[in-house]
């Protein structure tokens, strides 16, 4: 612990060195919802901090809704005190903002690691399906991969605009995958990915996608999957923020127009053994198999967390590359599970069903329960696409009834944890009940 704390006092003492402007951090952590909470506090205070002051927050901020709420769940929220828990600092991750008006830094902060972590905070649960894999001699090696909208700043009652192309100032309206999308809004697109990289992440492609003002980044393969989703994480809050100084609007909404794509959250997952060997592609690629038919058999019981919102769901079954059925495939973009063609030392598996506006560190989580369930099973998956387009199972789609399929499966329960799971699904039940308190104009113009 004394060596923890002398690290992030000269972390921090560094960070003060080269950013003597900056007087503020915000500490902040990703909630249920995906969206970020925590508190801004003076630079000097975060010295304290670091050296082994305690960093408390309300336990039930975890909580909060879609829209910041909280909901009444089990005795949360308003049956328990609203008592506060410890968090810590993560270490590696003080960097300067650079999308604020004001000199800015910023911190991830976390109850994993503390003496009592927050069993349905998101980071601690992919911390304990994490150390369960590596007491197992399991490392995965991940890399996410994120879809994007850019709007116009400005709404039209209430409805996003297209981005407006800069060169032309014509609405950049039309789907298209041209590599020139990249030069008209590059200036824009490089600060993002400039933004990020002074947070740490490890920008690679960026790739002009179908809709229009569609765009994906690629991050780069870690060894620490926390790492691989703090990334993820810090790339929408950076993402969003450099957006609205050029003028635009970055959304990771599943599916904001109907007749275009949605965005997706691809995550690439391979698994090595203490000695460095790929384990999917032991015994003639056998592992690789039992890992798939895992990821299938818990999918349909994690669609919550794949499509953690009413929106979300819009996206399955869509205009391109949406599954509608678990399913998995060689080098097939159709199949929730894709086997990109690669060397042994790299086989791997693409997981390509969750929305971007998921929560990466639950995505990760489910995804390795799958991976590890299936090892374990040993269970021969379903016919590949390649062999039989129609092969696949049914999930659900629509959120009560993923709840209801997520609840009471024993496995999840096991693997991500028992309190975790209920009170997931109760909070996504509640988001889902007050999505529907609200009348909207379509309603009157069927039924009035």
């Amino acid at each position: 612990m004394k060596s923890q704390s002398a690290t992030l006092l000269a972390e921090v003492r560094t960070f003060r060195q080269h950013h003597p402007d900056v007087r503020y951090v915000d500490l902040i952590a990703l909630d249920i919802a995906g969206h970020f909470y925590g508190k801004r506090y003076p630079v000097e205070m975060l010295e304290k901090v670091a050296a082994g002051s305690p960093l408390k927050l309300p336990q039930n901020a975890v909580l909060l809704g879609a829209q910041g709420g909280l909901f009444k769940i089990g005795d949360y929220c308003f049956n328990d005190g609203d008592p506060d828990a410890n968090r810590r600092l993560v270490p590696g991750t003080l960097k300067p903002v650079s999308w604020e008006s004001q000199p800015l830094g910023q911190m991830l902060i976390t109850s994993d690691g503390t003496d009592a972590p927050i069993e349905f905070e998101p980071r601690e649960v992919l911390a304990k399906v994490l150390e369960r894999l590596h007491h197992k001699g399991i490392h995965p090696v991940v890399a996410f991969e994120l879809e994007f909208y850019l709007f116009d700043k400005k709404l039209d009652n209430g409805l996003p605009q297209f981005a407006r192309d800069p060169l032309s100032d014509d609405a950049d309206d039309q789907p298209t995958l041209h590599i020139e999308r990249l030069s008209r809004f590059s200036e824009v697109l490089d600060d993002m990915a400039q933004s990020a990289k002074a947070q740490g992440v490890d920008i690679t492609v960026i790739t002009a996608e179908i809709g229009p003002g569609q765009f994906e980044i690629n991050f780069g393969h870690s060894d620490d999957a926390l790492r691989a989703a703090d990334w993820a994480a810090l790339f929408c809050r950076s993402t969003r923020g450099v957006a609205l100084k050029h003028g635009y609007r970055a959304s990771f909404m599943a599916k904001p127009y109907l007749q275009f794509p949605g965005s997706g959250m691809h995550v690439h997952v391979s698994l090595y053994d203490g000695a460095g060997n790929n384990i999917l592609a032991a015994h003639q690629q056998q592992p690789l198999r039992h890992a798939v038919a895992g990821c299938l058999a818990l999918l349909p019981h994690c669609m919550p967390i794949f499509s953690p919102n009413h929106n979300a769901f819009r996206r399955l079954g869509g205009t391109v590359n949406a599954a509608t059925r678990a399913s998995w495939g060689f080098e097939d973009r159709d199949a929730c599970v894709r086997i990109p063609e690669s060397d042994p030392r790299n086989l791997r598996i693409e997981h390509r069903l969750a929305s971007a506006d998921a929560n990466p560190y639950l995505v990760l989580a489910a995804i390795l329960a799958g991976l590890e369930h299936g090892l374990e099973a040993r269970q021969e998956p379903i016919a590949p696409l390649n062999e039989d387009r129609n092969s696949g199972t049914d999930f659900p789609v629509d959120m009560l009834d993923a709840v209801r399929a997520m609840q009471h499966q024993q496995v999840v329960r096991d693997t991500l944890g028992a309190e975790f799971v209920d009170v997931y699904c109760e909070n996504k039940r509640q988001d889902h009940l007050a999505f529907q308190q609200e009348i909207h104009a379509r309603e009157y113009r069927w039924f009035l």
